[in-house]
């Protein structure tokens, strides 16, 4: 099983690691800019047209950027570490490597996986086909949510918006298969509903069904899901928390959804008692109570059956694995094939087993000077974040002095966790990767609910140590940079200061704004969500996001219109990481003695290097999927539309009014 592995990484893991650590990574690499586009007219091509070029998409991808190419790599890094301790044949049972080396090497035992077929899961259709009355649906629901299979709305511990020292059960809309709402109810996706029933048709005949029950089944889910949609929020309307928090005792949920008894759910589902929780969508859980009542039984069986299916599909045979893709992936996203099988469990492995491998990653590839050389920046940054508020000319003293308290108040985790997530209680063995990624889920299930009415873990992580992103969490008032971020073309310890201001320090600055946009800046110093703007000042605020609304929703890609109310917080966070960043660099040495280097100025290497970590190239029915379902922009317009309004940049590149990157002064977004 490993040996094709190893033939993929092509060099032993010693050699590699050696090889890297003696690669020295250029801070601007000028082959991947194209100096015949002017920098007004495009400036995201004329950083990255030439990699872009060079880069076509690989088939199993449906879009490749800067992001995707630290994943390879990183992939590579964990693989060795895979192989290390696979090779440990007298691995303690209940010790991180036999977990590690198990649960890998099952996923990759095909010859099991295909012997087995989708026999695994007679079990979960025994309970369905035991469903003969709806009073007993709320216990099965919560019996299959805790084994991780998804219907009818999706429940589960999280911090409690307006007491966040405490974690509450939380209950919101779900049970879509579809990845947005306006999937079921516009004409313009009838082509997808279609495919769609196709797609269930197929996986219901590989489980034996004949093809006119199959359709028959299929059509009849798509019509309860589509009932689903109907009373399900939009993307946008989810994004105001406000409306999100709507605290019921268990007695009025109950009474709002009289046949749906949800002591027997929350049983099932493993949750401890409690006497009150937060329902994000009153009406949705109020109409799921019609919608069981006005369904027939015989289709809410035949939709928990897809549900397992639909679920399981990627652990089963390969039959079912590849009708999953081609609907999922090939159709919705455009991706020509598949990954390969050792990359795919790789990353089952990683999510699975997330910060015992994350531990090893951190030993073999993060030096302790990455850790404080980010410590450092992030410093610079907030201290130009509080610069920035003090001199906010639409903000009144009073909210200022409230939002300085907030940034003073900023929790900062880099690289690892301190406390490491104990595993002891989860069991691998070789024989059944299904089952090994149910018992996963069985026990983070029981992990998570059993914080439920327990104070907030302020150590805990919510991305690994090897994952290549980042994150601010309102509630806890923390940012987060995991240690895999923490490389070319984010961070380069190489690299001059202006290449790691216009990358990894705009990440910062972009994470730290997420604490001050239209969402974040409804929580306060300590997470809750507590209006603590002056009423005059919100509608200022308010007044300058609806600019920053208003030049996304003028802007396409490729002939895709962005949704500037739906990534309006992502672009409030890259305008001001930009704007924060930019100021951090300016208290630099370097940026004072303003030195050219390879013939750009330090300003111009700032915002090259900007535009260098969102080159990306993209299929076009990924980007028909991103506008309607992401709350990121194109990386397209997160360089054009987003420098528009960044006057340094202007000066930087001498941007001509009437260029296409020109964007008028009284029409530019200023916010932070």
């Amino acid at each position: 099983m490993m040996v094709a592995v190893t033939m993929i990484a092509g060099c032993t893991p010693k050699e590699k690691t050696e090889k890297q650590e003696k690669e020295i990574v250029p801070a601007i690499d000028t082959a991947n800019m194209d100096p015949s586009i002017n920098p007004a007219d495009d400036f995201f091509r004329y950083v990255n047209n030439d990699w872009l070029n060079d880069n076509p998409i690989p088939e199993e991808y449906s879009s490749y950027g800067a992001f995707t190419e630290i994943d390879l790599k990183n992939e590579l890094l964990l693989q060795d570490i895979i192989q290390e301790v696979s090779q440990d044949s007298n691995a303690v049972q209940g010790s991180t490597a036999q977990k590690i080396r198990d649960f890998y090497n099952s996923g990759m035992d095909t010859v099991a996986i295909e012997q087995r077929g989708y026999s695994e899961l007679a079990p979960y259709f025994e309970m369905i086909n035991a469903l003969n009355d709806k009073a007993d649906l709320a216990g099965l629901v919560g019996k299959l949510h805790s084994e991780g299979f998804g219907g009818f709305f999706n429940a589960g511990g999280s911090t409690d918006p307006k007491n966040a020292e405490m974690v509450i059960m939380h209950l919101y809309q779900g049970g879509l298969s579809l990845t947005d709402r306006d999937d079921y109810l516009t004409k313009e996706n009838q082509e997808m509903r279609d495919k769609y029933v196709e797609h269930v048709t197929n996986m219901f005949k590989l489980i034996g069904i004949d093809e006119a029950e199959a359709n028959k089944k299929a059509q009849n889910i798509l019509g309860l899901e589509t009932q689903l949609a109907k009373n399900s929020l939009s993307r946008v309307e989810m994004r105001d928390p406000d409306r999100m928090y709507n605290m019921r005792s268990m007695v009025e949920l109950q009474k709002s959804t009289p046949n749906f008894n949800w002591k027997d759910y929350f049983t099932n589902a493993g949750a401890p008692s409690f006497d009150s929780l937060n329902v994000g969508m009153p009406d949705f859980i109020a109409q799921l109570n019609k919608i069981i009542l006005n369904t027939d039984l015989n289709t809410i069986k035949d939709y928990l059956y897809w549900k397992v299916l639909h679920g399981s599909a990627s652990m089963l045979n390969s039959d079912l694995d590849v009708e999953n893709f081609n609907f999922y992936g090939k159709y919705l996203y455009g991706q020509e094939a598949q990954l390969p099988r050792w990359r795919r469990v790789l990353s089952a492995t990683s999510g699975v087993l997330g910060e015992a491998l994350g531990q090893l990653y951190v030993e073999k590839y993060f030096p302790a000077e990455y850790k404080e050389r980010m410590l450092n920046l992030v410093g610079n940054l907030r201290i130009a974040l509080g610069e920035r508020i003090k001199n906010l000319e639409w903000m009144s003293d009073e909210t200022k002095a409230k939002a300085l308290h907030k940034l003073d108040c900023f929790n900062v985790k880099i690289g690892y966790p301190d406390k490491w997530k104990d595993y002891s209680k989860y069991e691998v063995t070789p024989e059944s990767y299904f089952q090994n990624i149910h018992k996963a889920i069985r026990f983070e299930n029981e992990r998570e609910m059993a914080k439920i009415g327990k104070p907030v873990d302020k150590d805990e992580w919510f991305m690994t140590p090897q994952t290549v992103n980042a994150y601010y969490s309102p509630e806890m008032n923390e940012i987060v940079f995991p240690a895999a971020i923490l490389q070319p073309p984010f961070f380069n310890m190489d690299a001059d200061d202006a290449v790691n201001y216009g990358g990894i320090g705009v990440v910062i600055g972009h994470e730290m704004t997420h604490g001050f946009d239209d969402q974040g800046r409804k929580y306060d110093e300590k997470g809750n969500l507590n209006e603590w703007w002056t009423e005059e000042d919100a509608a200022k605020f308010n007044e300058r996001t609806a600019q920053l609304v208003k030049l996304f929703n003028e802007f396409q890609v490729r002939g895709y219109q962005i949704n500037g109310e739906l990534t309006l917080g992502e672009n409030i966070a890259d305008l001001g990481g930009l704007n924060i960043a930019w100021d951090a660099y300016q208290m630099t040495d370097e940026a004072k003695a303003n030195q050219s280097v390879d013939g750009f100025t330090p300003a111009q290497r700032f915002f090259i290097s900007y535009a260098t970590i969102w080159r990306n190239n993209s299929r076009d029915k990924y980007l028909e999927r991103q506008v309607v379902t992401d709350v990121h922009s194109p990386a397209e317009a997160r360089v054009n539309r987003t420098l528009g309004s960044v006057s340094h940049f202007y000066e930087a590149f001498d941007i001509p009014e009437g260029s296409n990157m020109y964007i008028a002064p009284e029409e530019r977004a200023t916010i932070w």
